[in-house]
């Protein structure tokens, strides 16, 4: 590969990271990031044409993300017959890089059913997020090139910034579900407290024989412990505030 050819290369690279950071930073669902995970790469790799996200569920593959419909369909026979390039990059951890006029023998059903749909050459790489997202990034060429070199490590590096962004944007996701759930439960302790405070200044009972009101009133009525509080707070604070 030519210098100007590789600095081209690196440089569509550059921008379809800049464009994952993006897609990443965004508050869209992780199937649009998926998406944009692949509608880059086949921007980032001149030699490739399609693209898609293998990932094995319970040891079960299936396509994730695709650029191309004809991405699926290569996908799902190398599913069936339980082997193939991406496949095999799941499994080994290895970037597979291959021109289908040469892998014949060692995938006789995969690559007829490629050829047939105009496919030349298959890079995969590994792509292991966590335990949810285990797999490959498929790119497919029509040429029959079989990949450079140069540009299997080149979707190495970008394979590996793909798992990073997913891992700490998962891993924020899920931080922040526990930030607003404690904070939740601390909103519904504070008024349950309150309506428990209210009862044991109106009956002159203490802690305890409020909080056992509270809670018989929720189970018979079918409504939630914090929300028989805020009720009961409601309607002692409308009741103050007329009087």
């Amino acid at each position: 590969m030519a210098d100007t050819d590789l600095t081209g290369q690196l440089d569509e690279l550059a921008a379809s990271a800049s464009a994952l950071t993006r897609a990443l930073e965004s508050q869209d669902g992780e199937q649009n990031v998926l998406d944009t995970i692949v509608t880059e790469a086949v921007n980032a790799f001149p030699d490739a044409d399609m693209a898609s996200i293998t990932a094995i569920h319970h040891g079960e593959p299936e396509t994730a993300a695709h650029s191309d419909q004809r991405a699926v369909d290569i996908d799902r026979h190398q599913y069936e017959a339980g082997d193939g390039p991406c496949l095999q990059a799941a499994e080994t951890g290895r970037v597979i890089r291959v021109s289908l006029s040469a892998a014949t023998r060692e995938w006789p059903e995969f690559t007829a059913h490629a050829t047939s749909l105009g496919v030349g050459s298959y890079l995969a790489a590994p792509l292991n997020v966590d335990e949810t997202l285990d797999g490959a990034l498929n790119l497919f060429g029509f040429g029959d090139h079989g990949f450079a070199e140069a540009e299997s490590h080149m979707l190495s590096v970008y394979t590996t910034l793909v798992a990073f962004g997913l891992r700490t944007v998962r891993r924020y996701r899920v931080a922040l579900t526990e930030c607003e759930n404690l904070t939740t439960a601390m909103r519904s302790r504070a008024v349950i407290e309150q309506a428990k405070g209210m009862l044991m200044a109106i009956h002159r009972i203490d802690a305890d024989d409020a909080m056992r009101r509270l809670v018989r009133q929720s189970q018979q009525t079918n409504v939630k412990l914090r929300d028989v509080a805020h009720r009961f707070v409601t309607t002692v604070s409308d009741k103050d505030a007329r009087s």
